[in-house]
């Protein structure tokens, strides 16, 4: 951990509830390497979707999975949500595999459901639960003097 810092990417003032875009700047440089945020959010029934994106130069350096578990725990342990849920192309093997290494498991697949680049591809939708993240991703904390 401390490689990142999320911060407000500037593009919506006016965040619309818990859903919101925020840039991924790497600690050190200052340089914003991608963006995390939450896109749906359902606060009465306690689920939410993320997405991630980093740029290709910024790409398996860690970014991505610390914003990620950034999100995370706001959303989870702040914003008391007890589901997340995130949509992956089928054929993008490095964020299955980020995904899954944070905690997220397999729930579905919709089959041909987006056209992009002159064919179908399928979206694997992936879940966790609030106390499957704090499992996976306890908290620190340090005894007090």
């Amino acid at each position: 951990m401390g490689k990142v810092w999320i911060c407000d990417a500037g593009s919506d003032p006016k965040p619309d509830g818990d859903r919101f875009q925020l840039a991924v700047e790497a600690l050190g440089t200052g340089e914003i390497v991608g963006a995390v945020g939450s896109h749906q959010a359902d606060a009465r029934t306690g689920w939410f979707e993320y997405g991630i994106t980093i740029g290709a130069e910024h790409r398996r350096q860690g970014y991505a999975a610390e914003a990620a578990v950034m999100l995370l725990r706001f959303m989870f342990d702040e914003n008391r949500y007890r589901k997340c849920q995130v949509r992956i192309f089928a054929h993008n093997e490095a964020s299955l595999a980020l995904h899954r290494r944070l905690g997220f498991v397999e729930e579905g697949r919709l089959r041909g459901l987006v056209y992009l680049s002159g064919r179908h591809h399928d979206v694997v939708m992936m879940g966790m639960l609030a106390h499957e993240f704090t499992q996976a991703h306890p908290t620190t904390t340090t005894a007090s003097p």
